[in-house]
């Protein structure tokens, strides 16, 4: 955790050393999203990288390793969060093409952490109350005026508290959500 809050301290001070990018590209935006309820704050940290925090409470994937009492998979509900780094890596082309930008609009390539909590509607029995997932992501981010569609995938690294872990080939994200403010 400590090493979390300085990594974010750090980029925060890398940021306002650097002045001012093209106001289009750089924008921090909060968003209410729908399908896993959740606030979202996405910062830019330049015009092309982004740093996302999410908070929420949603639907969840049990892993293989980490499900003491079902064989295979299951579904809960549960708290949980995640940062996610994305470097969007085609403004310049969709300026060039006059596709929209807004809200961080793009194709990127990143790396999410994520965390649960306790499930609370499940007979599911984990081997503990919370667990991670870190891992690479490719994805794309859209923006229809106000509403955001984000479509993510990539392979974890799964593991738990206890030393419990494992590798998942593909984890998928698909969210809808509403960008309620933003700097621009």
């Amino acid at each position: 955790m400590k090493k979390a809050l300085l990594i974010l301290i750090g980029l925060f001070i890398i940021n306002h050393s650097f002045g001012q990018g093209s106001e289009n590209k750089k924008q921090n935006v909060l968003r209410l999203n729908l399908i896993n309820p959740g606030v979202e704050y996405e910062y830019s940290i330049s015009d092309k990288s982004k740093l996302s925090a999410n908070i929420g409470f949603g639907v969840s994937m049990s892993y293989p390793n980490l499900t003491i009492s079902q064989p295979g998979h299951a579904f809960f509900l549960s708290t949980f969060f995640d940062v996610h780094y994305k470097n969007m890596y085609n403004f310049n082309r969709r300026e060039r093409k006059s596709k929209n930008v807004d809200f961080n609009a793009g194709d990127f390539i990143g790396l999410k952490l994520s965390g649960r909590g306790k499930g609370v509607n499940s007979e599911l029995t984990r081997t503990d109350n919370i667990d991670f997932t870190i891992g690479p992501t490719w994805g794309i981010q859209r923006n229809f005026k106000k509403i955001n569609l984000l479509f993510d995938l990539g392979p974890v690294y799964y593991f738990d508290t206890k030393g419990n872990g494992g590798f998942y080939p593909i984890m998928l994200e698909l969210n809808i959500g509403y960008n309620i403010l933003t700097n621009k």
